[in-house]
């Protein structure tokens, strides 16, 4: 893994920062998490000595990128900076097949550069409430890494052990496992945002597991505070374990892959990673 040098990490902190000025509420620590997962993946254009744009291209293997935090200053925008970041996104990508999130306002601009829609996210808002952490739960820190690695790749469609490494280190119940049988069911994380939390990824092999990762999470949380969970569309029992919880649909992106797709078990996501890195 290549060291973390002070354009990459000022890249990813303009970009996090201008991702919740956008309003897109990025995790509170997710510059430095990205970093460690590939401190390569973030581009910038610079006027005058400032930042004037960001974009990452995160890298899982030989076969699969993905393209966030594709952000152009304001008053910048249509000066071709974005055109020319996104360029050198593809490029960095080299040939893998590519996956971004896009508002759907943009869509049509992806569609344009060889991207088709794949589905779409949406991204649930409820209020937590006063839980405990359910029986048959257990700390993802006690799942062995190498399983872990397994059954994320065979949901996610790729192998992402950097990512890993950097993204399930966190307090005690913010990173919980559903062990079936002797093997790994389910996972999730939840991870403190600007506004709220986020739970991210949610991964189970039903419904039910999924429902039981996710109360556990959000018991680590605490009551009276805003969940986030960004759920692929075309998972129909994901969306109705959102509705059950009463929440209420806050934004929505369309998935998008160029060069075909990742083998992405879209029937076990029941929560999206991030917006950013996938």
């Amino acid at each position: 893994m290549s060291r973390i040098g002070d354009s990459e990490r000022r890249a990813a902190e303009a970009a996090v920062a201008w991702a919740a000025a956008e309003g897109w509420n990025p995790g509170i620590d997710d510059a430095e998490r990205f970093l460690r997962a590939d401190p390569e993946a973030f581009l910038a254009t610079e006027r005058g000595g400032e930042i004037a744009g960001t974009v990452s291209c995160a890298l899982y293997g030989e076969r699969y990128a993905f393209i966030g935090l594709y952000i152009v200053r304001p008053e910048l925008r249509g000066s071709g900076i974005g055109t020319e970041l996104f360029e050198r996104a593809l490029d960095r990508a080299a040939g893998r097949a590519v996956g971004l999130d896009g508002v759907p306002a943009q869509q049509g601009s992806y569609e344009r550069h060889g991207f088709d829609l794949a589905h779409r996210n949406v991204r649930w808002r409820a209020r937590a409430v006063a839980a405990e952490r359910p029986a048959g739960l257990a700390e993802l820190a006690s799942v062995p890494f190498d399983e872990l690695i397994a059954y994320d790749a065979g949901v996610f469609g790729a192998e992402r052990s950097h990512f890993l490494g950097a993204w399930i280190e966190r307090p005690p119940g913010q990173a919980l496992a559903c062990v079936a049988n002797g093997e790994l069911a389910g996972y999730g994380v939840v991870r403190e945002c600007g506004a709220g939390v986020k739970v991210g990824p949610l991964f189970a092999d039903d419904p039910e597991i999924a429902e039981l990762l996710l109360t556990g999470l959000v018991a680590a949380t605490g009551p009276a505070r805003d969940v986030f969970l960004d759920v692929p569309a075309a998972n129909g029992p994901a969306t109705e374990l959102a509705e059950a919880w009463g929440t209420e649909p806050v934004f929505e992106t369309a998935r998008m892959y160029r060069n075909g797709r990742p083998p992405e078990d879209t029937a076990r996501v029941f929560g999206v990673t991030t917006f950013e890195f996938g």
